[in-house]
């Protein structure tokens, strides 16, 4: 069944509404009708049955049949800080993350970062409605948000609050994400919010691994052979919802 978002004040009482780009893509690409039913999202978490009242080109009026009990989160929220990378790496970042239950991406000025892209980045319209479509596209409850660029002294103080913090880096050696998680000074239950830095292009100056390392981050390898910015990222979260999270299923 095909999933839409739609803001919560579009939601009262037993009717809906979807309004925008949405309304073309129900009816003239998913050919969808009056009388077929769809999900409906408030954009905060809490899903509905619906059926398709009237459909016009501005909008389309739907009926809320019931609540539905739906919750497609993680139970470990990931924020990701993102060394900004060239070109249209972002777009991937941003559609393949969502994928894996990303929780918020910042795009992070590190002192290796492009310095065009540093005084350039203007598409946070454009990877939000990346976010938007990869999370329709997955089922996902919640629309990861992409937020305005950080440099590397604020990302590393935002770091402070979460309760784990890993860093890939390709010097690092004899320490990864197994040894990490089955470190017995790491209350693994406890954990409920992760952040992964990953580098730019040209990686890490050692400069910041030393900052990262002194605020209790845990500079980790990702294995024997190097990784793009854009494919770290992928790695990282794939394995930190293995161990925590929900990728591979519940048992």
């Amino acid at each position: 069944m095909h999933k839409f978002f739609t803001p919560k004040e579009n939601i009262i009482d037993n009717q809906g509404k979807i309004l925008g780009d949405d309304v073309k893509h129900l009816y003239k690409v998913l050919r969808l009708n009056e009388g077929d039913q769809i999900v409906l999202n408030n954009c905060e978490g809490q899903e509905f049955l619906a059926t398709i009242k009237e459909i016009t080109k501005q909008e389309v009026i739907l009926n809320i049949e019931e609540k539905l009990e739906i919750n497609n989160e993680s139970s470990i929220k990931i924020y990701l800080y993102q060394g900004l990378p060239k070109a249209q790496k972002m777009d991937l970042i941003v559609q393949k993350g969502t994928e894996l239950g990303i929780a918020e991406f910042i795009p992070t000025l590190t002192d290796r970062v492009d310095i065009k892209l540093k005084g350039d980045f203007k598409k946070l319209d454009r990877l939000n409605r990346i976010a938007l479509e990869a999370a329709k596209q997955s089922k996902r409850s919640i629309i990861p948000k992409v937020l305005e660029p950080v440099d590397f002294d604020t990302a590393l103080n935002n770091l402070k609050n979460l309760d784990l913090v890993i860093v890939p880096y390709e010097n690092a050696e004899n320490f990864g994400i197994k040894t990490l998680f089955n470190n017995e000074n790491i209350d693994i239950s406890s954990i409920k919010t992760v952040g992964i830095l990953v580098g730019p292009e040209g990686g890490f100056e050692l400069e910041e691994i030393n900052k990262l390392r002194e605020n209790g981050a845990y500079i980790v390898t990702l294995g024997s052979r190097i990784l793009r910015t854009e494919t770290a990222g992928f790695v990282a979260t794939s394995l930190v919802q293995y161990e925590l999270g929900d990728l591979g299923g519940s048992k």
